[in-house]
């Protein structure tokens, strides 16, 4: 963690880490009123390490990236000022945020099993959730950019999953990914143009080995929200 900050600092002009400080704190002040305090800073730290992920692996392929930004409600994100070389830079940067979310996530898991503290089991909890849901392979989530490298045929198989999320709990976040996804949806059902041949033009290997990163997490990811959903229930009786 001090490490990617440290990356951050170097790598970013003081306006934008002023930026993310302050739209960091606007999340935590707008979380706070309904969860608490407590709960806001780590739900948004949890993001920040997500985010951290990202912009630490996007400097590390030499990309221009913007420090993180937030907003309430609909979490954050970097600007990509240079667009990857290839769909497998791509999946590298779009990889690197669940993974660094994730091993937060753990973090928290094993300090609340080490303290028996429910505040740290929740954030656990919501951690590993939110890295599952941003795995929906449908773009702009990051589990778009990483299948990209595997097929762009496969986001068509994010589409029934934000169908069945938003039948059973109504969001316009969601339609709000759907219409940002809608280009991407075309293309992968109309196949990929000839012109962007070459940025999925990548070695079989490559994409074999993303394939079981992205199916390993997924599942991990998965298996570990259904049993910190049963502890939670367990513990408080819902």
């Amino acid at each position: 963690m001090i490490s990617a900050l440290l990356l951050l600092l170097k790598g970013a002009k003081f306006g934008k880490v002023a930026l993310t400080a302050g739209t960091m704190l606007l999340s935590v002040v707008v979380y706070s009123f309904i969860f608490g305090w407590p709960y806001a800073v780590g739900f948004v730290l949890l993001i920040l390490f997500h985010e951290l992920g990202h912009y630490v692996a996007a400097r590390m392929r030499g990309l221009d990236v913007g420090a993180p930004t937030f907003i309430p409600f609909v979490g954050a994100w970097i600007q990509l000022k240079q667009m990857p070389h290839d769909a497998e830079t791509e999946a590298y940067v779009g990889i690197a945020g669940p993974l660094a979310g994730t091993a937060a996530s753990v973090a928290c898991y094993f300090a609340a099993r080490e303290t028996g503290s429910g505040l740290l089991l929740a954030l656990a909890y919501a951690g590993c959730m939110i890295n599952l849901f941003n795995l929906i392979p449908v773009s702009p989530l990051d589990g778009g950019r990483i299948t990209a490298v595997i097929s762009p045929r496969i986001w068509l198989f994010g589409v029934p999953v934000l169908v069945v999320l938003f039948i059973l709990h109504p969001s316009p976040m969601y339609l709000l990914i759907a219409i940002l996804a809608w280009p991407k949806l075309r293309q992968a059902w109309s196949g990929t143009p000839q012109e962007n041949a070459a940025y999925y033009d990548v070695p079989v290997q490559v994409r074999i080995n993303y394939g079981i990163c992205y199916l390993g997490l997924v599942a991990f990811l998965g298996a570990m929200t259904y049993s910190l959903h049963q502890g939670l229930a367990l513990t408080y009786g819902r």
